[in-house]
């Protein structure tokens, strides 16, 4: 019997057939050769499989197969998506789009030369740590400030500075995980310092502290804000003022990991009470760690905020070098904290923060014309009350009231059609409620409407099959 593997063409023959002159136009010729010679391998282990293929010996079928490869491989892996789900803060999907003026500020430098270390007046040598200092110093009363590259960071940095080799007194109840599994005993000990647990999961008292740092050894006190979860019920902690009254007792600092990084008052949003970094500075933290892309509504940053010999400290640490910022991160940081001289003009003009602050009757009337356009390309969707979520680790439990749209489940019900959704260009990532897939107004940024209607109606129609 004649090996079936015998009619397959070999890559000459298929690169060298008019169906794929084209590909190599497009592609060049390595890349081309390189897809057809894939589409050889593939067609010869299903049939090693005894998987018939039919057209085996046709070329055609490989330059069919080798263009779609070829078309695939120029998708980026990070892209765009429009984020549906009514959560804000997405990790998965990014955490906080930023504002315009952040965004332009970003490719300004990203595109040329900047003075990221020189000095422009004085012509000489600066340095990078310079920039933002004085706008985090005006909108948070610290004394001086340092960007790295995230939060997490921060913390290291922070710890490996004031406490290592040493031990850092933090309660039971605050040895929390921040997300992907980092905790914040993991974090302590790669940091160099030695984690000293006091209280219990629920109560921690002040004399708890105190006990710990008579026994000797103790260099720091690390305060972590439970931003991701709540405890409520038989619990007691121990405020920041009284923490700062008993690290300057004993002569050792006291450390925040604040995290979310609101800089407006949290009833601009509509929101409860969140610890801000100025009030932690006011309460008498000598450093508060925060994150740039949370509530701040900027790009991923780790932001130390603190007295002047603290955070010169910081920057001489060996350390800071392989923490540090890029130059792109700190101009969209920078252009971001301008936004906040205004706190009326922050919660307009910062994504995050007017995603937070939108009124469920603007989110009912954005509902009610994404319904009406769906409806014109022939597809039918409801509006129903909503609610969204904050993200990003922040607000545990709180809602947001809102109005969404509501789709049937419709073909390979709502699982399949909110799989198609993903996988068109551009992703929209929609949540399934009810077995219905739920889109909420209040995460699809302005200008994306159309993008998002033309997507739900190609992925509700019907396949060629009827499934």
């Amino acid at each position: 019997m004649t090996d079936p593997r015998r009619s397959i063409p070999s890559v000459d023959a298929i690169v060298a057939s008019d169906a794929f002159l084209e590909l190599i136009e497009c592609y060049g010729r390595p890349r081309a050769v390189r897809a057809a010679r894939a589409a050889v391998e593939y067609v010869r282990a299903q049939v090693a499989r005894g998987d018939p293929v039919e057209g085996a010996a046709d070329v055609g079928l490989y330059a069919v197969w080798a263009a779609g490869e070829l078309l695939r491989g120029d998708v980026p892996s990070l892209r765009a998506v429009i984020n549906a789900t009514g959560v804000v803060l997405h990790t998965n999907l990014g955490r906080a789009p930023i504002a315009a003026v952040a965004a332009e500020a970003m490719a300004a430098v990203a595109r040329g030369y900047s003075n990221l270390e020189y000095d422009i007046d004085e012509g000489t040598r600066g340095s990078r740590y310079d920039h933002c200092v004085d706008l985090l110093c005006e909108l948070t009363g610290a004394d001086d400030a340092l960007v790295v590259n995230n939060n997490a960071a921060a913390l290291v940095l922070a710890l490996n500075t004031v406490a290592r080799g040493a031990g850092v007194v933090v309660s039971r109840g605050e040895l929390v995980e921040i997300g992907g599994g980092f905790r914040i005993p993991d974090i302590l000990e790669r940091s160099g310092a030695r984690l000293v647990e006091v209280g219990s999961t629920n109560r921690t008292r002040l004399a708890d502290y105190r006990t710990a740092i008579e026994v000797g050894g103790v260099a720091a006190i690390l305060k972590v804000h439970r931003s991701n979860f709540r405890m409520t019920g038989f619990t007691e902690e121990v405020s920041l003022s009284e923490l700062a009254g008993l690290a300057k007792e004993s002569g050792i600092p006291l450390l925040h990991d604040l995290g979310s990084g609101l800089l407006v008052e949290a009833d601009r949003l509509g929101l409860p009470e969140e610890p801000r970094p100025q009030d932690s500075l006011a309460a008498g933290t000598d450093l508060v760690a925060v994150s740039g892309d949370k509530l701040m509504g900027g790009p991923q940053a780790g932001i130390l905020l603190g007295g002047r010999e603290m955070v010169a400290a910081l920057r001489e640490n060996p350390l800071c070098r392989a923490l540090r910022v890029d130059k792109v991160t700190l101009a969209g940081v920078e252009a971001t904290l301008r936004l906040y001289r205004d706190g009326t003009q922050a919660v307009t003009d910062i994504p995050t923060l007017r995603m937070l602050a939108a009124p469920p009757s603007e989110l009912e009337a954005r509902a009610q014309e994404m319904v009406a356009a769906l409806a014109a390309v022939g597809v039918q969707a409801v509006v129903r009350p909503g609610q969204g979520a904050v993200g990003g680790g922040t607000y545990p439990g709180a809602t947001l009231a809102g109005a969404t749209v509501v789709l049937g489940p419709g073909a390979g019900g709502a699982d399949g059609l909110a799989g198609r959704l993903r996988t068109g260009d551009p992703p929209v990532i929609v949540r399934i409620l009810d077995d219905c897939v739920v889109i909420d107004p209040r995460t699809v940024l302005p200008g994306q409407e159309e993008d998002l209607t033309r997507r739900v109606a190609e992925a509700s129609r019907p396949s060629p099959e009827g499934q």
